[in-house]
């Protein structure tokens, strides 16, 4: 038996920073939502007890370091199974994004060998799982629009954006999360983005108040170390989009866009700049 799982890619449409954390992590408050640009995980069972993980991408690790090799591994040291699995993973999202493709990756994964081992093992406790796993995969594992807190693993559904083109862009440059986030001086953030505003835009389906909403304090720690993702957002604002924003910790810009006479233009715009680029839509 063969096992498909979806992993979409996330944007954040806010990213507040609130404090530093006595565990050494940061308290942070952020909207994110799923859009369709997506990896395709393939599971099968195996008879002897290993984890294989193969890819046609050539830049990403099959070992230990692969999150969804870590996912496999926790559920199976959690719920005692003797079985192995290989697992076929068709890369589109890019790495190092600021998308969350290795926790989306991970969270399919755990969705996925519940259903392979029929583990019936409920939501709830897939989320507890994934929390060992990293902050953006309790998010994963549903999907939809949320708001995050805590160091992500605290979720609050709400109601998914009024439908728009979401066009991506990421600048030739891998960014490390944990750099950006040791850079960051909570202390000094100039402009902290207002969680309670934009969910209010969001739920009222208000596409120019969520525009004027957006925000992301990491853009003050990230945009100074690679100055070409302010290029990006000033190319995408020129073009017509009509909320621009970074990613999670970067590089990936994204911009919000109501009018597809609008979407060509902005695209064929930004490949004079970036190879990676996506026109997708925000998972409803």
């Amino acid at each position: 038996m063969k096992i498909y799982e979806k992993a979409p890619a996330k944007i954040n449409l806010s990213l507040d920073v609130l404090r530093k954390r006595e565990d050494g992590y940061h308290e942070v408050e952020m909207i994110m939502t799923m859009v369709d640009l997506a990896d395709r995980l393939e599971m099968s069972e195996l008879s002897r007890d290993t984890i294989i993980i193969t890819s046609q991408a050539g830049y990403i690790p099959l070992d230990e370091k692969n999150l969804a090799f870590q996912a496999a591994r926790l559920i199976k040291e959690k719920y005692d199974v003797k079985k192995g699995v290989y697992i076929h993973l068709d890369k589109k999202i890019p790495v190092s994004a600021g998308l969350a493709g290795g926790s989306s990756d991970a969270a399919a994964t755990l969705r996925g060998l519940n259903r392979l081992w029929e583990l019936n093992i409920p939501t709830s406790d897939l989320k507890e799982l994934a929390e060992e796993l990293g902050s953006d995969v309790p998010f994963c594992i549903e999907g939809g629009t949320a708001i995050a807190r805590g160091r992500g693993e605290i979720l609050e559904k709400i109601s998914s954006p009024p439908q728009c083109w979401v066009i991506l862009a990421k600048p030739p440059i891998n960014v490390s999360t944990s750099d950006v986030y040791g850079r960051l001086n909570v202390n000094k953030i100039n402009k902290h983005p207002s969680t309670e505003i934009l969910k209010n835009a969001i739920e009222n389906k208000n596409f120019q108040h969520i525009c004027l909403s957006l925000g992301n304090v990491l853009e003050e720690v990230t945009i100074p170390m690679y100055p070409q993702i302010n290029q990006l957002k000033e190319v995408m604002l020129r073009l017509g989009a009509e909320g621009v924003l970074m990613s999670g910790s970067g590089p990936t810009v994204f911009g919000l866009v109501s009018k597809q006479s609008k979407v060509n233009k902005i695209y064929n715009g930004l490949r004079g700049f970036c190879n990676n680029v996506f026109v997708v839509r925000i998972l409803t």
